[in-house]
């Protein structure tokens, strides 16, 4: 999944100067994003399928794979259970 994810960076960098600007940014919410749509997709399931599962609507499913940024802990436990996955956190060394 990670290779499918720099391929989309960098074809986004490459079309999109705003979006190469602002990158660093907001990256970690856009991979969550990513990351979601990609796990979802890959389980065959649309926005509203996964949205009756969750109890939510589909604004809600596409916000989070479109701007994943303040989303809860408990949400994304929720949308990974539903897809059959397993949410898993890691603290690592800071880069700066």
């Amino acid at each position: 999944m990670n290779d499918d994810l720099e391929k989309y960076v960098a074809r986004r960098k490459r079309a999109e100067k705003a979006f190469a600007r602002d990158f660093e940014a907001g990256y970690e919410e856009f991979k969550i994003g990513i990351m979601l749509r990609q796990a979802r997709e890959n389980a065959g399931v649309t926005q509203e399928k996964l949205a009756r599962i969750i109890k939510t609507n589909k604004a809600v499913i596409s916000r989070l794979e479109n701007h994943a940024e303040g989303v809860p802990l408990s949400t994304l436990a929720r949308v990974a259970r539903a897809l059959g996955k397993t949410l898993r956190m890691e603290l690592v060394e800071s880069k700066t």
